[in-house]
């Protein structure tokens, strides 16, 4: 079967597409893209059997990753949670990562990598993309009611904590002012430094808040005038997304990121959002995974896959590289933080 390559920022049909296809995401958007593109300078290419001419009926995208510290290689797509393939038939998905194995292999990338969110997807014996990763995924169902949602919550982990947070009134703001941006950041980089990674650089957060509009939104509370918590939102068609969250750990006692998620849930609902994807949690982290749940949302395995095979020494390496890395970086004062993910984060899409 013949694949056709796209290119999703010029080709007005992979807009449309993505704009009608009940599986696609945020991550799927030309907005994303153009501010991967525009950030990082990844070029994107999409990949479909449909003919040129003729309204898409599949597609998957992709990005290329350049990079003389980790190597060139394809990713579907980067910094994103999940990026399902927009193919209903096995056969054309099929054909479509063939050719992706055949021509990424003639191009020597070092490897590609895909996210689908689809759980039942099985591509082990079928192709050449074999396990690398796997996380939890977490979707709240926003069918319910707002009061039938917030009776489902735990009581004493969320409903409580939000009680407290409104009786502690704190001052919540929201949109994607450059002053909310600001008070997002101080805390993304307090928050990375106990992460002991760097931040992303502004200019990411800054180019999602221009590019894709009133779709991504800031949520900041704050008290006394000090912002203690934020998180980022992005939106698309029927879902939410969470995406980012940031603190400071002085104030983690107010509750405040519990009720920024409880703003998150109602507006998603207001707005006519089905799902609230509440993102993925890595299976090492059981108090982020039962943070999650406690939300009533369904948390299911979130596998990413790769050709070729990830390695167990790529494996070993990775950890003892995350290990020694994280204590350095630590140790960093901000300004050199900062710096570092203006360096890193472009090798590391």
């Amino acid at each position: 079967m013949a694949v056709y390559q796209i290119d999703p920022l010029r080709d007005p049909r992979w807009a449309q597409f993505v704009q009608i296809h009940p599986r696609a995401s945020v991550f799927h958007t030309p907005g994303w893209l153009e501010t991967l593109r525009r950030t990082y300078g990844y070029e994107c290419f999409g990949l479909t059997t449909t003919p040129p001419g003729n309204d898409l009926t599949n597609g998957m995208v992709f990005c290329r990753v350049t990079s003389w510290l980790t190597g060139s290689r394809w990713v579907s797509v980067p910094f994103s949670d999940h990026c399902d393939p927009l193919i209903d038939r096995t056969e054309d998905l099929h054909s479509i990562l063939d050719w992706v194995v055949q021509e990424s292999t003639r191009a020597r990338t070092r490897y590609v990598e895909i996210k689908p969110l689809d759980s039942g997807l099985r591509l082990e014996g079928s192709t050449r993309f074999r396990r690398s990763e796997e996380f939890r995924i977490h979707l709240l169902d926003l069918g319910p009611s707002v009061e039938e949602l917030y009776r489902s919550f735990d009581k004493s982990s969320i409903q409580k904590r939000i009680q407290k947070a409104e009786k502690e009134r704190l001052v919540y703001e929201e949109g994607s002012s450059p002053a909310l941006l600001k008070k997002f950041y101080h805390l993304m980089v307090m928050t990375r430094r106990r992460h002991r990674i760097p931040p992303q650089p502004v200019a990411w957060y800054s180019n999602l808040l221009a590019i894709l509009g009133d779709k991504a939104r800031i949520r900041v509370v704050s008290k006394d005038g000090v912002p203690a918590a934020s998180i980022m939102t992005v939106s698309h068609g029927r879902s939410t997304i969470y995406k980012y969250g940031c603190s400071d750990e002085r104030y983690n006692n107010l509750a405040g990121n519990v009720l920024l998620f409880w703003h998150a849930v109602r507006d998603a609902k207001e707005s006519g959002a089905q799902v609230l994807d509440m993102g993925r949690s890595d299976l090492d982290n059981p108090g982020l995974i039962h943070f999650k749940s406690n939300w009533g949302a369904a948390n299911s395995t979130l596998t990413y896959w790769r050709f070729p095979e990830l390695s167990r020494s790529e494996k070993s390496g990775r950890l003892k590289g995350r290990k020694i890395g994280g204590y350095l970086l630590s140790r960093l004062p901000d300004r050199c933080l900062i710096a570092m993910g203006k360096v890193l984060y472009k090798h590391a899409g």
